[in-house]
C-alpha cells in the first residue's frame, strides 16, 4: 500500500475524497466540504507541505493544530462543519491505507482546540408565513393562460408541501409520484443522512397537489412514462417544454422568492426562504401540540437539542405571562 500512496498527491487524495462525499452526501455539503478543504490546503502551503507536490503519506494528525487555530477567524458554525470535514479527510485516508492516522489524538487535537457554536433561535417570520399561505389559498386561479395556471397551481402546492411537512427543499424537489400514498396522505422518502423516512401530509396539501396534478394530466399522459416515475413537482418553463422534468432546489427557492415578492413586496425577499417554512412547521407542531418529542420525530431531528431551539416562547406569550404576574398584583 506503501507504493499506492507514493504514487498520490494529497490535492488527488482530498478529490478522491470529494467524490465519496458527493456519492453519498447532499450537493450542499459536499460543496462545503470542498471549501473546508481549500481552507486546509491553505494551511498546509503556510506548514511548508504543498499539496500539489507532496505525497499523501507525508500529511499527519500534526497539521489539525494550526488547521484549528486557522479557523479561529470563522464563525463557529463554520469552524465546526469545516473540522468535520477535515477529520472526515482523515478517516478517508485510514481506511484506504493512504496514510497512517492516529484518529484517537485527531478528535483530542478537535475538542481541545475548537470552540462550540453557540445556540441561536431560528429567525423566521411566522405572521407573514401564514399570510403568505392564506393569500395563496384565496388568490384565485382564474385565467386564460394555461402555462400560467398550471405555475400558480405548482407554486400553491410547493409552499403548501413545504409549510405542512417540514420537508427540506431538496427533499421536496426529488419526491416522485409514486412515493405518495394517497389513500393514507403521507409518503416515504429517503431523507437527510439517507435515512428512510415517513411524511405525513395535511389534508390542504393534499388538495392544492391533487389540483395540479389534474391540470397537468395531459402532459404527464403525453410523456409515455409510468406515472408512478414522474416527479411529483415539475418544471413549466420554455426550456422543459412538454418534458416532465424535475425542479431542482434552485427552481424551489426561486419559486418561495417570486411568491413572496408577489404577495408581501420585494422588501421580504430573502427574509423568507425554503427553510423558513420548515421552522414554522416545527414551531407550529410546537404550539399546537406542546410535545417536543412529537416535534423531533416530525422534524426527523436526530438530536432533540435541535428541536429544543423552537421551544422558546413567543413575545405575545411573554407579554401577556408577565403582565398576568405583575398588573394581577396592584389589582
Amino acid at each position: 500500500m506503501k507504493s499506492k500512496a507514493n504514487d498520490i498527491t494529497i490535492s488527488v487524495a482530498m478529490k478522491l475524497y470529494i467524490d465519496m462525499v458527493k456519492l453519498s452526501r447532499s450537493e450542499h455539503t459536499a460543496r462545503a466540504y470542498q471549501n473546508a478543504l481549500n481552507t486546509f490546503k491553505r494551511v498546509l502551503v503556510k506548514q511548508s507541505l504543498n499539496p500539489a507536490t507532496h505525497p499523501i503519506e507525508k500529511i499527519s494528525e500534526d497539521f489539525v493544530a494550526p488547521f484549528a487555530a486557522h479557523l479561529k477567524t470563522f464563525s463557529p458554525a463554520t469552524e465546526q462543519m469545516y473540522l468535520q470535514a477535515v477529520t472526515g479527510f482523515y478517516r478517508f485516508l485510514a481506511a484506504e491505507n493512504l496514510s497512517i492516522v492516529n484518529l484517537p489524538r485527531i478528535a483530542l487535537l478537535i475538542k481541545q482546540r475548537s470552540r462550540r457554536p453557540g445556540i441561536r433561535l431560528p429567525q423566521f417570520p411566522s405572521n407573514d408565513i401564514e399570510k403568505l399561505l392564506d393569500t395563496l389559498l384565496s388568490n384565485s386561479t382564474k385565467t386564460d393562460d394555461v402555462a400560467e395556471k398550471i405555475r400558480i397551481l405548482r407554486d400553491r402546492a410547493f409552499l403548501l408541501m413545504l409549510a405542512d411537512t417540514g420537508l427540506r427543499v431538496h427533499e421536496a424537489c426529488k419526491l416522485r409520484r409514486g412515493d405518495v400514498d394517497w389513500n393514507e396522505g403521507r409518503a416515504v422518502i429517503i431523507g437527510k443522512g439517507n435515512k428512510q423516512a415517513v411524511v405525513r401530509f395535511s389534508t390542504r396539501c393534499m388538495d392544492a397537489i391533487k389540483d395540479y396534478l389534474q391540470i397537468r394530466a395531459q402532459l404527464d399522459g403525453a410523456s409515455g412514462k409510468q406515472l408512478a416515475s414522474l416527479p411529483l413537482f415539475a418544471r413549466h418553463d420554455k426550456g422543459a417544454g412538454k418534458k416532465i422534468i424535475s425542479i431542482t432546489p434552485t427552481t424551489g427557492r426561486n419559486i418561495v422568492a417570486e411568491r413572496v415578492s408577489q404577495f408581501l413586496g420585494s422588501d421580504s425577499i430573502g427574509k423568507i426562504t425554503p427553510h423558513s417554512f420548515r421552522h414554522y412547521f416545527v414551531t407550529t407542531v410546537l404550539r399546537g401540540s406542546g410535545n417536543l418529542k412529537l416535534a423531533q420525530e416530525l422534524a426527523r431531528h436526530k438530536n432533540i437539542q435541535i428541536t429544543q431551539r423552537y421551544a422558546h416562547l413567543s413575545d405575545d406569550e411573554l407579554d401577556k405571562g408577565y403582565y398576568d404576574i405583575f398588573e394581577k398584583k396592584d389589582k
